[in-house]
């Protein structure tokens, strides 16, 4: 779930049902977000849960992109909130959860990361007067890819360069914001 608004709050993220609070109080992915009053910046609400069949989370990011006052585009990845005890370094960035992929025999397990995650965020380098769009990307745990149970099952023989885990990401739609 990935919503925008002005008044989203920390207990807004605490809700079972984000849906509920989240219609009423902003706007969902794919969306305008209109300009407003407000002094601060917008506020995002985000909250997912993992495929049953799949890893545990590692993390959900926001990722802004705007068209700066010199007529260029740029983007920017902010680490929102994520699962364990690590911290965010000085640069922002959150070190990978870990990897329980075992290369002998392929298996791998929930024990990192999280069933669910979900927070509020407010954009601390919002201006607005400039337009800009936000949507959310959740980051699986790594997990086995095809080529490592090739390699298992077929005896294949790989270079080092070739990946044998994968690290599944999924996407939402952008909420955009228009000072006009």
């Amino acid at each position: 779930r990935f919503f925008g608004g002005w008044d989203f709050t920390d207990e807004d993220a605490n809700n079972r049902l984000p849906a509920d609070v989240g219609y009423k109080k902003g706007v969902p992915m794919g969306s305008d977000l209109m300009k407003s009053s407000s002094t601060k910046g917008p506020t995002f609400l985000v909250a997912a849960r993992k495929d049953p069949l799949g890893g545990n989370l590692d993390r959900i990011q926001i990722i802004k992109g705007w068209l700066g006052e010199d007529g260029k585009t740029y983007e920017k990845v902010y680490d929102v909130v994520w699962a364990g005890e690590r911290q965010m370094d000085d640069k922002g960035k959150v070190p990978s959860v870990g990897n329980t992929v075992n290369l002998e025999d392929g298996s791998w397990d929930n024990s990192i990361g999280a069933t669910e995650l979900s927070k509020v965020w407010t954009d601390p380098d919002f201006h607005p007067e400039l337009e800009a769009f936000y949507y959310v990307r959740v980051i699986e745990i790594p997990t086995p890819r095809w080529t490592l149970h090739d390699k298992l099952r077929y005896g294949a023989e790989l270079s080092d360069e070739v990946p044998l885990t994968t690290t599944q990401r999924g996407y939402t739609s952008p909420i955009w914001y228009s000072p006009k």
